[in-house]
């Protein structure tokens, strides 16, 4: 049996509502880790984690002991970042797990890309990640170790022309993501990100006109060459391995996910 050993351990998924964070935690959870998301909507998080656990009660993965919780926090906000770990702290008393999973795609030109969308994109994708990390760091180092694992993209390595600021700030995520791991391995805390690609998410729904992406799934297939989009799950199964004992010797990495369309390893 590949055991991941995620039973009883605590997990924080930002962005964890919708989409590839809610993947990630329904298959955190499976596997037996209490399980906190947040979003900015509060309810729309609690009602998330309300379908995830009578999902995992269907399937019969909650004897396991796995449970989902949603919170309300804007990840760009300090304050709301410290209370929501103060809360998670409060209640369980450690946090193993933390998943930087927030973000949203902005992607055009430099002449297109004014002041306040570059800070805003720092602050979401970078500072969240930076705070929440710092906040969690100094517990993981107490209990001898944790993961982190930072939401990327291929773009943070191999930029497409239109497509700032999100490419530098996944750029700078990546260098986080290799800084703290160097700063952090004799702690026990490994660090990777997952470099994602074209995958079924609710940015695609939203963006598609009737609510249904297959026409945008069909035309992203057509460069990728594994020929198809890849799904949530296969997001969340990598983020559940490396949360777990099975990678205990891989840190400062980051990962393609991306059906082989990265140019760089």
């Amino acid at each position: 049996m590949f055991d991941l050993e995620l039973s009883g351990k605590v997990a924080l998924v930002t962005g964890g509502s919708d989409g590839l964070g809610r993947a990630a935690a329904t298959r955190l959870a499976m596997e037996g880790a209490t399980v906190v998301i947040c979003g900015r909507r509060t309810a729309h998080a609690s009602q998330t984690a309300d379908a995830i656990n009578q999902k995992l009660e269907e399937a019969g993965s909650s004897s396991l002991g796995g449970v989902v919780i949603g919170l309300g926090a804007d990840v760009t906000k300090l304050d709301d970042c410290e209370n929501l770990v103060a809360d998670v702290m409060q209640s369980y008393g450690r946090l193993d797990i933390l998943v930087n999973n927030a973000g949203a795609s902005a992607a055009m030109g430099l002449e297109l890309a004014d002041d306040d969308l570059w800070l805003a994109d720092f602050n979401l994708k970078v500072m969240a990640a930076v705070r929440l990390s710092r906040l969690i760091i100094p517990s993981m180092k107490v209990r001898g170790g944790g993961a982190i694992i930072n939401a990327s993209i291929g773009g943070g390595k191999a930029p497409n022309a239109g497509s700032l600021p999100t490419s530098v700030m996944r750029s700078v995520g990546l260098n986080l993501t290799k800084s703290l791991a160097q700063e952090f391995a004799a702690s026990g805390i490994r660090v990777n990100a997952i470099c994602i690609g074209f995958l079924k998410s609710m940015q695609w729904v939203r963006r598609s006109d009737d609510g249904d992406p297959s026409a945008i799934y069909d035309s992203f297939a057509q460069k990728i060459p594994m020929g198809r989009v890849g799904e949530a799950e296969e997001y969340a199964d990598l983020v559940a391995f490396l949360s777990s004992a099975r990678a205990s010797y891989i840190t400062g990495t980051a990962i393609n996910l991306d059906g082989g369309l990265c140019p760089v390893l």
